[in-house]
């Protein structure tokens, strides 16, 4: 939602100072000079990308429009999430969880946490790891290590759409130029017309110089920016899971494994000690009536 607001305040308030100034907004409606660029920058996009990652580049700027996902509900939702895996494993033993962590997706017990059951990352994430703690034999910091690979290299592919639209923000002032070059070549076509000829022509060449600055800094600058912005959220939630899954590992209490995991939640979205008490102590109480 901010994303369109944002935007809105953008191209509002150019049309605003513009129209103040006694601009006509139809000569800014200029067809062929949104062709000319958009079609050049889509172009670029599919030449120096695979298929499925500009498709991946798409659905990544549409979920901007849905606004941080990454509430202090959701990281309620994720320490009950931790707290009640570390206690059912120390009261049947890690072996139990395998029934869950194999085939997390179909797994009853995760499915009582909708927003992390809905994300393919931590789900995983969370399962593997899971995994080659049942299965024993790994050393505290052996698992750390195999996490932070993890997280890197799920960081770095999830970065690269918002370097796509970075790079297509850079492209913009060019194909702009581009845009008002042709229309130059356009104009002297009409040279020897009448003078209200020719300025309408410059004018619409100039337009595609003022397109492409605008979108390169008004529009995909900021998309980019925000795409960063998004990634960096859900890096943190995965480190919480890495925190919490790193004190359990070395034997704390599932309490404090919950608590590690809560110190590394944004200031923002972190709930208090207190909040997190009450959240697990009612957690506890579901667990025990089922």
């Amino acid at each position: 939602m901010f994303l369109l607001v944002g935007l809105g305040v953008v191209f509002g308030s150019i049309l605003l100072g513009f129209t103040m100034h006694g601009g006509k907004v139809a000569a800014l409606n200029q067809v062929s000079e949104f062709i000319i660029i958009g079609g050049t920058a889509l172009g670029s996009v599919l030449v120096a990308n695979p298929p499925a990652l500009v498709a991946r580049t798409f659905k990544s700027v549409l979920a901007l429009l849905k606004g941080n996902p990454y509430s202090k509900a959701c990281y309620l939702e994720l320490l009950r999430l931790l707290y009640d895996l570390f206690m059912l494993a120390r009261r049947e033993g890690v072996v139990a969880l395998d029934e869950h962590v194999e085939r997390p997706h179909d797994s009853q017990f995760f499915a009582n946490y909708p927003f992390f059951h809905r994300h393919p990352h931590a789900l995983s994430f969370l399962a593997d790891t899971m995994k080659v703690m049942i299965s024993g034999g790994v050393a505290s910091h052996d698992l750390a290590e195999m996490m932070e690979i993890d997280l890197e290299k799920t960081h770095e592919e999830a970065g690269k759409p918002a370097q796509i639209i970075a790079k297509v923000a850079d492209a913009m002032p060019g194909f702009g130029i581009v845009a008002a070059v042709l229309g130059v070549v356009i104009t002297m076509g009409a040279i020897g017309g009448p003078p209200e000829q020719v300025g309408e022509k410059v004018g619409a060449a100039l337009v595609g110089t003022f397109l492409g600055v605008l979108l390169a800094y008004g529009v995909f600058a900021p998309i980019a920016a925000a795409l960063e912005s998004h990634n960096a959220a859900e890096a943190n939630y995965l480190g919480c899971i890495k925190c919490a899954l790193l004190s359990f590992a070395r034997g704390d209490a599932p309490l404090t494994a919950a608590e590690f995991a809560r110190r590394h939640i944004e200031p923002d979205a972190r709930p208090s000690f207190t909040e997190m008490e009450e959240a697990l102590k009612g957690s506890s109480r579901l667990s025990a009536a089922a």
